[in-house]
């Protein structure tokens, strides 16, 4: 399998994703659960025929992007071109010194993100990024090893790695989350997502609130053709609630904070909800926490 891997890493953007969204379909016409979901997922949002269709084939180029991604030598700068939007939010927020905190749900090639904050922005402040160790303990090692980068640091959706995004924060670095993905049980609140409630995560509010720092949302749009990528950052759309007016009981208050995280990610999607992994199994009854 490594050797596979190490073959796609070597092809070119185009191939990968020419190649990818044929995988894409592969998958969706063999799994029917998977084809299930997209389908119930998209429709739920109000997403039509065509882009549900264009969603198929990106969730194959996003796949066979990642040995791309993930296999370059770690000091080699990115393979494919990268345009910034917004990169003055970034400067801005560095300048100030609080932290950032960056949020991008699972939505073009959010991998590409942290790679190219880092190469970007590393040098003066680097990123920490969480992510879920995969279950196959060899995929776990390869995902450890492919995501150790100069200026980017990971930490696992464990207390501790709650922990090492707060230290980071409190020196004024940036950390990156995936709101959208379903925390374990306790590190989470039902709120709403497209009209049915989804297992939100706390954590982002909680870091923004306790740190006091920026809080920005950032996607990397997946260009035709394989001609690279877009990196969009911006403002969230809805902001979180004023601390000044959250109600006294603790979960209504994460549960309003995490309402407005949810309703940010659905502005985020709406505008090119063709990248957006609508088989991400978004509505799934959330797992025991680890305590790593």
């Amino acid at each position: 399998m490594f050797l596979v891997l190490r073959w796609l890493a070597r092809r070119s953007l185009r191939f990968l994703h020419a190649l990818g969204a044929l995988l894409g379909w592969i998958v969706w016409a063999a799994a029917p659960s998977y084809r299930r979901r997209l389908a119930a997922n998209a429709a739920a949002a109000g997403i039509g025929g065509a882009e549900r269709r264009a969603a198929v084939a990106e969730a194959g180029r996003m796949v066979l992007e990642m040995p791309r991604l993930w296999l370059r030598p770690a000091g080699d700068p990115l393979a494919d071109a990268v345009q910034w939007e917004g990169a003055e939010l970034v400067e801005r927020a560095l300048d100030a010194g609080r932290g950032l905190v960056l949020l991008t749900p699972h939505m073009g090639s959010f991998e590409l993100c942290a790679q190219a904050y880092a190469e970007r922005f590393g040098r003066r402040q680097p990123v920490t990024v969480l992510y879920r160790p995969a279950r196959n303990a060899w995929l776990r090692r390869l995902e450890e090893t492919a995501r150790a980068r100069p200026y980017l640091a990971t930490a696992p959706a464990t207390l501790g790695g709650v922990r090492q995004m707060l230290r980071a924060l409190k020196h004024g670095q940036t950390v990156g989350l995936l709101p959208d993905q379903v925390p374990p049980v306790g590190m989470g609140v039902w709120a709403p997502f497209f009209g049915r409630d989804a297992y939100t995560m706390t954590l982002a509010a909680r870091l923004v609130r306790h740190s006091g720092a920026a809080l920005c949302a950032i996607w990397g749009e997946r260009l035709p053709r394989g001609a690279g990528y877009h990196v969009h950052v911006l403002p969230m759309p809805v902001a979180l609630p004023d601390a000044r007016e959250l109600p006294g009981d603790e979960g209504e208050a994460q549960r309003l904070d995490a309402t407005a995280i949810n309703r940010s990610m659905e502005a985020l999607i709406a505008r090119r909800p063709s990248q957006y992994l609508w088989g991400y199994h978004r509505y799934k009854t959330p797992r025991p926490p680890e305590v790593a």
